[in-house]
């Protein structure tokens, strides 16, 4: 039997994971196993620059978690080496940067995922790392916006420089 004090450990840690699955807008389970630690550690690193958290976790503890968030669905890939990337504020991120990653590194694969409380399957998680980042959809949005109001500017300005010709 564990100890009072291993028992309270293991307690914060679920409640960790819980309020960390909750607060998230989108996670990834991955099977990390077999990679080295100098490739885990410029993934963390680019994990980090995208703002994503990346926890190896055991699967006792997140089973618990992700019950208590209300994810039990992800209970059934929690088998085998298991972390999770998780971001608050990007959809994408975590999908785009493990995914590829995955593309790589045989021993490495993606598991599950979930967006806004909604567990998600390994192909919904593809599709999702085909997307580009939210920044270049804000872009190539505004762009969309901005076209029709650059060619009515363009049109103005063209009948205002007729009317100057003719006009001299």
């Amino acid at each position: 039997m564990p100890s009072e004090k291993v028992m309270e450990k293991k307690k914060q840690e679920v409640e960790m994971l819980t309020q960390m699955l909750k607060d998230s807008c989108a996670g990834v389970l991955v099977d990390y196993k077999g990679i080295p630690v100098s490739e885990d550690t410029a993934l963390r690193a680019q994990l980090r620059a995208a703002d994503v958290q990346y926890h190896v976790v055991k699967n006792t503890l997140l089973n618990l978690a992700v019950k208590n968030a209300g994810l039990d669905e992800l209970a059934n890939v929690l088998s085998g080496t298991t972390a999770i990337a998780t971001s608050k504020q990007d959809y994408v991120a975590a999908a785009r940067i493990l995914s590829g990653y995955a593309a790589t590194h045989k021993n490495f694969s993606l598991k599950s995922g979930f967006i806004d409380g909604r567990v998600i399957n390994e192909g919904t998680l593809a599709a999702l790392a085909k997307l580009p980042s939210r920044e270049v959809l804000l872009a190539t949005v505004c762009n969309a916006f901005n076209a029709p109001i650059a060619a009515f500017a363009r049109a103005v300005q063209a009948i205002a420089d007729k009317q100057g010709e003719t006009a001299a």
